[in-house]
């Protein structure tokens, strides 16, 4: 398999990251066995044994039927990689940069929530391991540890947080504001979860964490809204529950925004952190993504959030290629949903993305074995990009181009099993 004494490993930036497939062939021979089985099927599965039944649920479920989830799927089932053959891949890297940090791989950690509910010290390992891989995190406002000890864990690794943004325009600043103080270097306001879809398992269940008082750190260490608790007569000590549910119910209100709180939110943004990165994640439509480009957003993230929030939409990989068309060469452009190994995360670079964030992947190696498990599956990620790059003959991610795919018609994606998705 990979030589470790390959001449390339001393011309790369980043490390021979195919190497981790040669250390788990190896285990055998000193009576030891890889931690677990990374095909997504199975990291579902060993997830789902591992977790209480509403851990799992939280995890897996999608907004109604799933369609969104299905689409996301059959997308990148319809999109296929043309291999170049007789490419001195010898040379090849992994390496990318984004807003200025020289990072690993166009790969990165999105932000998901309550990290408590699938490990017991919650976001802290995750951040861990993605600063040990020099690849950026992305820290969720519904997170389940306060900002400054997620910033620690995560050391001098590249870092951003995921703003979902109160109708409390004191505490929204204050957020921002621990971010900063704590390293985040660009935040990212997600524009599509104002509240949480319709999703049958969680409803049947009563399964909203922050209603049983787990999960609600990040909010009750602000100043703010340990203000506003005093004044909404609420001890976080003898009523969890109900402070968890003031802190979730100021994240995920149910009360939109508009186009019209951009600039004020922009400049806050643009005040406290010097100028650095603000983004948009949850674009879908080109309308929008050219009303970002308008605004002056350093970047935007095409998402439908994993098929977790409007049941029915466009395929996140097949909005991107739309996107990409009309704005391309005005923003920066990230995309997540539905990522499932390394040749989606090649795809979506094909057509025009140039980051790519994944998420179920790391829950699922943070539930089987903590900090473990997210280090194996996000490690295997990695060999699994840098094999993929050597194999089908491209030497950097810069390579990678529309031309590096070829679409198939829409209904193929219809007659592959869903189970195989």
């Amino acid at each position: 398999m990979s030589d470790p004494k390959n001449p390339n490993i001393n011309n790369r930036n980043t490390p021979q990251w195919a190497l981790y497939q040669r250390e788990l062939f190896w285990k055998d021979n000193t009576g030891e066995v890889p931690p677990f089985s990374t095909d997504p099927s199975d990291l579902e599965d060993l997830a789902k044994n591992a977790l209480s039944s509403g851990g799992w649920y939280y995890a897996s479920s999608n907004a109604g039927q799933s369609h969104t989830h299905l689409a996301n799927r059959q997308s990148f089932y319809r999109h296929r990689i043309i291999p170049r053959m007789l490419v001195d891949t010898n040379i090849r890297d992994t390496k990318t940069t984004i807003f200025g940090h020289k990072v690993s791989a166009p790969i990165g950690f999105a932000p998901i929530g309550i990290n408590k509910i699938y490990n017991p010290l919650g976001e802290l390992p995750v951040a861990k391991v993605a600063k040990e891989l020099n690849l950026p995190y992305c820290l969720s406002t519904a997170g389940s540890t306060p900002i400054e000890d997620v910033g620690k864990a995560n050391g001098e690794g590249p870092r951003f947080f995921q703003l979902y943004m109160p109708h409390d325009d004191e505490l929204t600043i204050s957020l921002l504001q621990r971010a900063h103080d704590s390293g985040f270097s660009a935040c990212i306001l997600t524009v599509d979860t104002w509240q949480l879809a319709w999703r049958h398992h969680d409803e049947s269940g009563s399964n909203y964490a922050f209603y049983h008082g787990i999960g609600a750190d990040l909010g009750l260490s602000d100043p703010v809204f340990q203000k506003r608790l005093k004044e909404m007569g609420i001890d976080p000590k003898t009523q969890p529950n109900e402070a968890g549910a003031a802190w979730i119910d100021n994240v995920w209100h149910g009360r939109a925004w508009s186009w019209e709180k951009m600039p004020w939110l922009m400049q806050q943004w643009d005040r406290i952190s010097g100028g650095k990165p603000f983004c948009i994640k949850g674009i879908q439509s080109v309308r929008d993504a050219k009303k970002c480009v308008e605004l002056g957003v350093h970047g935007i993230v095409v998402s439908n959030h994993a098929g977790r929030q409007v049941d029915g939409a466009v395929a996140s990989l097949d909005a991107l290629e739309k996107i990409v068309d009309a704005v391309g060469d005005k923003t920066y452009i990230m995309f997540d949903s539905g990522v499932r190994g390394a040749a989606d995360v090649f795809k979506a670079l094909a057509l025009g993305a140039k980051f790519v964030f994944v998420g179920r992947l790391w829950v699922w190696g943070l539930s089987i074995k903590g900090e473990l498990g997210v280090r194996h599956v996000m490690k295997a990620l990695l060999a699994d990009f840098d094999i993929l790059m050597n194999v089908a003959g491209y030497q950097n991610v810069e390579q990678i181009e529309r031309d590096s795919v070829e679409s198939l018609p829409s209904s193929a994606g219809l007659i592959a099993e869903k189970s195989k998705l």
